[in-house]
């Protein structure tokens, strides 16, 4: 794998990957459908109806295959003049998402402290909170920050394209039988810049777990057509 890294430019934790990389003979175009993970079929409408918000994973291993294809998919979505403005930073070592868990529960704690009337039993409550809500949400072997660059062709479009490159992401993982989710706040911006280095040039678009939920979420209620469709004016 060491050598398609190389050739393909993904690297692991600590190096990004961006646009504008040779990424052939992945296999993506012709393949049946079948999916690798569950073994059902899937169409592109199944992705669609599919697709969860998943918040808690099982810890096994998603193929390099697997995340070569679904970065693949990700830069293949439309940007401002073909400015490709991302990078994907793709973390695996554990050691560094176990890193991303501690400084974000003690963030979480300062937070905690700073509020006025906060007895230690209160304080241990929301320990204990926090690590249960980290622990879910930082279960999954992968994660994949999307970040676009602030010296782009066209910045200002940045916060167009980022979004558009993850939302692609997302359908691709579940293409292929994983959970995502789509996290902005939930893991403050300012840590995941610590953590992994990340150059001032760079705004995080999001930080996605790819994973094997540990199970997959109900669908949650949709807004009915007549609440979200408007025809021709208002």
């Amino acid at each position: 794998m060491r050598e398609n890294q190389k050739r393909r430019g993904f690297l692991k934790t600590g190096t990004a990957v961006g646009a504008g990389l040779l990424l052939s003979n992945l296999g993506i175009a012709g393949e049946n459908k079948t999916n690798p993970v569950s073994g059902e079929e899937m169409s592109i409408w199944d992705v669609f109806e599919k697709r969860r918000s998943v918040r808690k994973f099982k810890s096994t291993r998603v193929p390099e295959t697997h995340i070569e294809k679904i970065l693949d998919a990700a830069r293949s979505a439309p940007t401002a003049g073909n400015q490709q403005p991302w990078k994907f930073l793709v973390i695996q070592d554990k050691s560094k998402i176990e890193e991303l868990k501690k400084e974000c529960i003690a963030k979480s704690m300062e937070r905690a402290k700073s509020k006025k009337d906060q007895t230690a039993e209160k304080l241990k409550e929301k320990e204990d909170k926090a690590n249960t809500y980290y622990g879910d949400y930082l279960s999954a072997p992968v994660y994949v920050i999307v970040l676009t660059d602030k010296e782009s062709k066209y910045p200002s479009y940045n916060h167009h394209d980022g979004p558009l490159a993850a939302g692609y992401l997302i359908l691709a993982a579940r293409a292929l039988g994983y959970g995502t989710v789509f996290c902005t706040d939930s893991i403050p911006e300012d840590i995941t810049s610590k953590v992994f280095n990340i150059p001032d040039k760079y705004v995080r678009i999001c930080i996605i777990p790819i994973g094997i939920p540990d199970k997959w979420p109900e669908s949650p209620e949709k807004m009915k057509w007549d609440e979200f469709v408007v025809n021709d004016s208002f």
